[in-house]
């Protein structure tokens, strides 16, 4: 597999006078797995269409192994976007195209495609591949997506909102593929979803994008650790927090529960002695505290 990485260094984009992504550098390192979250309108799908030179850029530049993959036909080999599809394009276009038909094309496309592992995963997933894709459910769309990303083999795989319309069950045995296909090849992945918790175990890193800036790109580990509610009498929880970087509260009569970014030994340090409880926080609310720009979810 390629040992390269995909970085991006400065990055803007807009449309109209609509500033979609601003100034935003990103290194993707080869051999990991990275989840892409970020609420509707951050900038993720634009961010990921530069990235694989399906979409222009208005300043910045995107290079794979230090070459640039705008018109690298060498590049755009290694990197697959398979992209949620929708069936709000009518009957024109791929979605015209029988399953079949367009995972042929995919196999023309993608260098390292991989006929027999796509037949496997159309069998476990149960794909009626006969289908025009415009005649798809939105979960059958979505195995597709699944489907052309693994079997391309690419050593760049990036996959936008590949769970929409899954059930639960479709969904486990997505992250379940992909670990294995990652654990038998360490090619790079790179996960676009809103389904952020129980994503959370795959991603090795996690990259946040707000109101399109990048905010944060760490292991999701560090990253969550990072983050805790103090609950308590309201005076004890302010005495707690004092001098910490506390992300939104919310108080019940006398009770308050302050969402804080701080190291567990620092908060544990700043409320000794102090009436409160301290709770670690999900990734899913370490988003909400960070994106939520003020709003409270209960903790």
């Amino acid at each position: 597999m390629e040992n390269k990485s995909l970085v991006a260094a400065g990055v803007c984009k807009s449309y109209g006078k609509k500033e979609v992504l601003h100034n935003v550098d990103l290194t993707l390192e080869p051999g990991r797995i990275y989840g892409l979250i970020g609420r509707n309108g951050a900038g993720k799908t634009t961010l990921l269409g530069i990235l694989t030179a399906q979409n222009t850029l208005d300043a910045g530049s995107v290079r794979y192994g230090g070459e640039p993959v705008w018109e690298n036909p060498a590049a755009l080999a290694d990197i697959c976007f398979s992209r949620e599809l929708s069936a709000g394009a009518g009957g024109s276009g791929a979605n015209s195209l029988k399953v079949k038909d367009y995972m042929r094309a995919a196999a023309i496309y993608y260098p390292r495609w991989d006929q027999k592992y796509a037949d496997e995963l159309v069998e476990r997933f149960g794909l009626e591949t006969k289908k025009r894709i415009i005649k798809l459910s939105k979960g059958m769309m979505s195995m597709v997506t699944i489907i052309i990303a693994l079997a391309s083999r690419a050593p760049i795989t990036i996959l936008d909102e590949p769970v929409a319309g899954l059930d639960v069950v479709a969904r486990e045995m997505f992250y379940k593929l992909l670990l294995e296909e990652y654990d038998a090849t360490g090619r790079t992945f790179v996960v676009s979803t809103h389904i952020i918790e129980e994503a959370a175990a795959v991603f090795e890193e996690v990259i946040i994008l707000d109101e399109g800036r990048l905010i944060e790109k760490a292991p999701t580990d560090e990253l969550v650790a990072q983050f805790h509610c103090v609950s308590g009498r309201a005076d004890e929880v302010d005495a707690a927090c004092a001098g910490l970087t506390v992300l939104a509260a919310e108080e019940l009569g006398r009770h308050k529960a302050a969402t804080v970014r701080c190291p567990l030994a620092a908060l544990e340090q700043a409320a000794a002695g102090r009436d409160v409880d301290i709770a670690p926080l999900n990734l899913q609310k370490a988003f909400v505290a960070l994106c939520g720009h003020g709003e409270v979810q209960n903790a």
